[in-house]
């Protein structure tokens, strides 16, 4: 699901399946941001979910980009991580799990087509869980207002405002907590 301007250079993605507890960190931390913010300028929010080569056709255009994903980073879980622009690389550059592969493959496109990334951020927290539930774990669901915050402070770094909703908004169906 795309929430925002699908052309602006500024895009916030969160991944992860949601099917598998703690794993869908990323996904939560977006909806999370679509239901209760509204950003000036409008951006770009994606729930990439597990979409992999697919997030590409999402991506199209981007030049700032914030991922936010649950990281098997061999830590005590609920570890906080942030990594930005040469640290993202260095990481992704051990595939840890099937979508962070994607994500680095997603990396390595921006810059086969000459179009790399200007900035990038990827904030995530150390799985406690990746069984089977749609819950996150108590210790990785207490995670999601901080990095709700990073997204926040890293946008206004890039002159975005978010601007809290009166009421949240409906994500239908689509919200599953």
């Amino acid at each position: 699901m795309l929430l925002g301007d699908e052309n602006s250079p500024i895009a916030v993605l969160g991944v992860g399946n949601v099917l598998l507890s703690d794993e869908g960190f990323g996904v939560r931390v977006i909806q999370h941001l679509m239901k209760y913010y509204d950003f000036i300028p409008q951006i770009r929010l994606i729930d990439g979910g597990t979409l992999g080569w697919d997030l590409l056709n999402f991506l199209q255009g981007v030049e700032k980009l914030i991922v936010v994903d649950a990281i098997e980073g061999k830590a005590i879980p609920g570890t906080f991580f942030v990594f930005k622009n040469e640290e993202v690389k260095t990481y992704f550059k051990r595939k840890v799990s099937g979508h962070e592969a994607g994500i680095q493959e997603v990396l390595a496109w921006f810059e086969l087509m000459g179009k790399p990334l200007k900035e990038i951020t990827v904030i995530g927290v150390q799985p406690q869980s990746l069984d089977t539930g749609l819950e996150l774990t108590p210790l990785v669901k207490k995670m999601v207002p901080k990095a709700v915050e990073e997204v926040l402070k890293q946008l206004q770094s890039w002159g975005v405002e978010a601007v809290r909703r009166e009421q949240p908004r409906d994500l239908g169906t689509w919200e599953l907590v």
